[in-house]
């Protein structure tokens, strides 16, 4: 039998990327999938993927920066299905959103504060909030935050970003305390350098530059969605079963490295490849 047979799991942010990938592993292994985004023609288009692989999947169009279209969500899935497994909280669009949140705590602007906050912070706990007595109701369930790196390390001028990810870390933690005598598992996953669509139409710009940003992994390769849908199947299955609370950093060894010796090599890196662009994705939009 296939680990989530009989499973229903919501993916916010499921049409492309992370949650697109993870939408369709879940799906892969046997669960019922409900994609919510707001992008319904990507959504669609996952959908079909899925279908076509003989998975069962549907939409549910939610911006998580509304409140109310995150409780419709949840409303939706359970009148259709009786039951909720597996929430994934992943919604964050990564060019678009990011490109709202630059700056630290001078530059920013109050309203781009309280949109990151409310897609970054604010939805994982209405989602949480929503689908938790649903949950109690299977005797439990499991659901991933989708945290990152930057939840660990920080960067200048993301002041909005690293709080809001930080964040995600700990309320994984405060609820999988809360929520563990009645079966709820939760966890978050925070990703490395994941080249999704939209980062992979950057990067085929500029291969230099992403050569350099793969000599910055001690494994020397970026990420890929699947290396993440890969670590949200694990994380829902009962091979996890003894694992929550925990945040699973899925970054090709990015936060385990000593810096001093990490500068050194990103120095020697460009000595031997001066034409390189280093101007990564996020220098580009800003």
């Amino acid at each position: 039998m296939k680990k989530h047979h009989h499973k229903v799991a919501i993916i916010t942010g499921g049409a492309q990327g992370i949650g697109g990938a993870s939408a369709r592993k879940l799906a892969l292994y046997g669960a019922t999938v409900i994609i919510a985004d707001i992008d319904e023609e990507a959504s669609k288009k996952n959908i079909k993927n899925i279908q076509s692989s003989g998975g069962n999947a549907s939409f549910i169009k939610t911006d998580v920066s509304k409140s109310p279209d995150i409780k419709n969500m949840i409303d939706f899935t359970y009148e259709k299905f009786k039951r909720i497994d597996i929430l994934v909280q992943n919604a964050f669009p990564v060019i678009s959103g990011a490109s709202r949140v630059y700056g630290d705590a001078v530059s920013v602007k109050e309203e781009e504060w309280d949109y990151g906050i409310s897609v970054l912070a604010k939805a994982i706990y209405l989602g949480t909030k929503h689908v938790v007595p649903i949950m109690k109701q299977n005797d439990g369930g499991s659901i991933v935050n989708m945290a990152s790196v930057h939840s660990i390390l920080q960067e200048p001028g993301m002041l909005v970003y690293e709080a809001g990810k930080a964040a995600v870390v700990g309320m994984t933690r405060q609820m999988a305390i809360e929520y563990g005598p009645y079966g709820i598992r939760v966890n978050a996953i925070a990703p490395g350098h994941i080249v999704s669509e939209g980062l992979k139409a950057v990067w085929d710009k500029n291969p230099s530059g992403l050569k350099f940003f793969e000599n910055q992994y001690p494994v020397r390769r970026t990420g890929i969605p699947d290396d993440i849908a890969n670590g949200v199947s694990f994380l829902c299955s009962e091979e996890a079963s003894f694992i929550t609370g925990h945040t699973l950093a899925i970054d090709g060894g990015l936060t385990i490295q000593l810096q001093e010796q990490f500068g050194l090599r990103q120095a020697r890196y460009i000595m031997d490849n001066p034409d390189t662009n280093v101007f990564g994705p996020s220098a580009e939009e800003k």
